[in-house]
C-alpha cells in the first residue's frame, strides 16, 4: 500500500507481511478512507489466516483473533466491519473444507472485495456525473479518491467521470485539518488527473460560497445511518451547514457498503478520537504549546436534512432516506 502520510512529497510503498502490520498501518493512517480500509482489512484477514492457521481444529480461534484485532483499528468506518463480516460469512460457509482450500476461499473473497469496490466506484461516477453541470465549481472535503478506495474514487470518482465526459469543472479543495488529506492527497490526485483545482483552507469555504465562487459541495462518507445521517471527516458538517445557508446542494458519494442499515440515526455512529499530536503538529513541526489540551474527533455527522442526495453504485438516493435507502438495499439484495 502507498504510505499516504508521505504524500505528496514522496511516493513510498509499504509491504505488509502479516495481519498485525496491516492493523498498524490502518491505525497509523498509512492507508485511510473507508472503502480502502475495508479492502485492507479483508486482505489482512486473508493474509493472517493463511500465515497462522496450521490445523483445522484451531481455525476458528485464529480467524476470530485476527478479525477482532483488525476490528479495533478504526471504529467509525462502516466498510471495515462490513468487509470483516463478509469474510466471516465465507469462513462459516466453507469451514468444512480442508485448510488449504479454506485459505484460498478467503484469499479469493478479499480479491473479489477489491475488484467489486473499483466497479462500484465507477458506477458511482456514472450516476453522479449527471448531477454535475458544465462549468460547475465543486467544493470537496478530505480525500475520497483513488487513495481512499481500491481505485477510481467515490466523490472524486464523480468528479473524474464528469471530467472524462468533457465537462469544464473546477474543484475547490479544503485542506482538511488536522491531517491535511485535502491539501496532501486530493490535490495530488487531481494534479495527476489533469483536473483544475484550487486549494483553500477549511475556513475559506463560507466566504467563497457567499462570493458565488462555489456552486455545490461533494464529499465521501465513512458511515451512513439508514435515515441518511452521514459521518465523514471532521469539518464536513460545517461545509454542509454553509452550503444550506447559501442555497447550494450538498452531495454524499459512497458505496452501499458504507450504509449501516442497523443504525436508525447518526447519533448511534461511533466517533473516533485520535491522538492530540495530530492537532499540535503539522508535518512533524509543533505549532502550539507542547502540552496544550486538545480535542481531536476524526469525524462528524451531517444530519440528513442537509444532504441533497446520496450517490451509491445502486443509484441515487434522495430524501426521505428511510425510504430511498431501504429501496436501494432491497435492490442490492434482490
Amino acid at each position: 500500500m502507498i504510505d499516504q502520510r508521505l504524500l505528496p512529497d514522496r511516493e513510498v510503498y509499504v509491504e505488509c507481511r502479516d495481519y498485525e502490520q496491516v492493523a498498524e498501518a490502518v491505525e497509523a493512517m498509512v492507508i485511510r478512507g473507508a472503502p480502502a480500509i475495508g479492502v485492507a482489512a479483508a486482505m489482512g484477514l486473508a493474509l493472517g489466516f493463511d500465515r497462522q492457521a496450521k490445523a483445522a481444529g484451531s481455525a476458528a480461534e485464529v480467524f476470530n483473533r485476527i478479525s477482532q484485532r483488525l476490528g479495533r483499528t478504526r471504529p467509525t468506518a462502516r466498510n471495515l466491519f462490513w468487509a470483516l463480516e463478509r469474510m466471516k460469512s465465507v469462513f462459516l460457509a466453507h469451514k468444512g473444507l480442508d485448510l488449504g482450500a479454506l485459505k484460498q476461499r478467503l484469499i479469493d473473497e478479499a480479491l473479489a472485495i477489491e475488484k467489486e469496490d473499483i466497479e462500484a466506484n465507477r458506477a458511482i461516477g456514472r450516476f453522479g456525473r449527471s448531477l454535475i453541470k458544465d462549468g460547475e465549481n465543486i467544493l470537496t472535503h478530505c480525500n475520497a479518491g483513488e487513495l481512499a478506495t481500491a481505485g477510481y474514487g467515490t466523490a472524486l470518482g464523480i468528479i473524474r467521470a464528469a471530467h472524462e465526459e468533457g465537462k469544464r469543472i473546477k474543484v475547490y479543495v479544503d485542506e482538511t485539518r488536522p491531517f491535511l488529506q485535502g491539501a496532501r492527497l486530493t490535490v495530488w490526485e487531481l494534479a495527476r488527473a489533469g483536473i483544475p483545482y484550487i486549494l483553500i483552507t477549511d475556513n475559506m469555504a463560507g466566504w467563497l460560497m457567499k462570493q458565488g465562487e462555489i456552486s455545490l459541495a461533494l464529499t465521501g462518507a465513512d458511515r451512513i445511518a439508514r435515515n441518511g445521517d452521514s459521518a465523514n471527516k471532521i469539518g464536513t458538517y460545517s461545509a454542509a451547514v454553509l452550503a444550506r445557508e447559501h442555497g447550494l446542494p450538498f452531495f454524499i458519494a459512497a458505496p452501499f457498503s458504507t450504509v449501516d442499515m442497523a443504525l436508525e440515526h447518526g447519533g448511534q455512529i461511533p466517533i473516533e478520537e485520535r491522538d492530540g499530536r495530530e492537532v499540535r503538529e503539522v508535518g512533524g513541526c509543533r505549532i502550539t504549546l507542547p502540552e496544550a489540551p486538545v480535542r481531536n474527533p476524526a469525524f462528524d455527522v451531517t444530519p440528513a436534512r442537509y444532504i441533497a442526495a446520496i450517490i451509491t453504485e445502486k443509484g441515487i438516493a434522495r430524501p426521505p432516506y428511510e425510504d430511498s435507502l431501504c429501496a436501494l438495499h432491497r435492490h442490492k439484495n434482490g
